[in-house]
């Protein structure tokens, strides 16, 4: 297949994307604790700006180092790429992922809402098969079972307890899921800088519009702090929240490049387990920060959200060596 070098000329190399796992492997687990980080600041932002104003500036000081990152990887000649429209497409589905997240982060614990988004996981393993023409067995369905029973546990339906926010976090699991495996299905061409590059761009338009449109339909508070957060009118930050959200763009930069590389360096059922690595960093970050303790619901969901992935990662694994 072809690629860009960096002089812009079209040059042949090995369809070796898929056979690279413990690059794979490697950039996921970096990418999931360099986002984890994120949360943290994101919970700490969400009492008092809104989340397009917080996405906006994380966009704005990303975008300077992801043109840095693609001139050195590929040559920002790259970005001229014939596949502009599913980039876009990617990034916008990509904007409702991470916005439905930190919306939810605003109302939930960090630990509820890390553990109701590794359901992703599991849903990557099922759209590999009509995306990407990866086989999805049984034991698939078997772990979907066990994660959606998890999810349940979590979320409580029909008491008294239930929070709403928590739908935000499926959502965002939903959409992020379809976004990872389109970088598997398009990353055989595309830089994985590239794909980052056109993910932030649809993240600062996205972000104005939502903006301007909240603001021209006269929203500026609602009683939910999920949809205040999304709502809230921009406001003048303290020099050190300014810069908490100029470390976000830092973040989204780099972990944004590493989670794309993971998902085109290997199978999506390999890597995909290793999203579960951030069970470890959230709930720290959580407790340490927050002094968030997870229920014991929160816990036996988690336990069975995990068990899912990994079971579903396994058998994954043990087809693939059978063929």
């Amino acid at each position: 297949m072809a690629s860009l070098d960096r002089h812009g000329q079209c040059r042949q190399v090995k369809n070796d994307h898929q056979n690279r796992p413990i690059t794979g492997i490697v950039s996921l687990a970096l990418g999931v604790i360099v986002f984890s980080v994120q949360d943290a600041i994101i919970k700490k932002l969400s009492g008092d700006y809104a989340v397009t104003q917080t996405v906006f500036v994380r966009c704005l000081v990303a975008t300077p180092i992801l043109l840095v990152m693609v001139h050195f990887e590929v040559g920002l000649r790259a970005l001229a790429s014939r596949q502009a429209r599913p980039l876009v497409w990617r990034g916008a589905i990509l904007l409702v992922a991470y916005t439905t997240y930190f919306m939810s982060i605003a109302a939930l614990p960090l630990a509820e809402v890390v553990a109701l988004f590794f359901t992703a996981p599991v849903l990557v393993t099922l759209l590999s098969r009509p995306m990407l023409g990866e086989r999805v067995t049984v034991h698939s369905w078997i772990a979907l079972a066990i994660g959606f029973a998890g999810t349940l546990v979590i979320l409580k339906p029909g008491s008294s307890v239930f929070e709403p926010a928590a739908l935000l976090a499926l959502l965002s699991a939903a959409t992020y899921a379809y976004a990872m495996v389109l970088a598997r299905r398009i990353g055989g061409t595309e830089a994985a800088t590239v794909m980052s590059f056109y993910q932030n761009s649809v993240y600062i338009t996205g972000s104005v519009a939502m903006a301007i449109a909240f603001h021209l339909a006269g929203f500026t508070s609602l009683p939910h702090p999920s949809l205040d957060f999304l709502v809230r009118p921009w406001a003048v930050a303290s020099w050190f929240d300014l810069g908490l959200m100029a470390a976000c763009g830092v973040i989204a930069a780099l972990g944004a490049t590493l989670l794309a590389h993971a998902y085109k360096s290997a199978s999506a059922n390999l890597v995909t387990v290793f999203e579960y690595t951030g069970m470890i960093w959230v709930p720290l970050w959580g407790f340490l920060f927050f002094q968030e303790v997870p229920s014991i619901a929160t816990a036996i969901g988690i336990v069975l959200i995990v068990s899912a992935g990994l079971y579903a990662a396994f058998m994954a694994r043990r087809a693939l060596r059978a063929n």
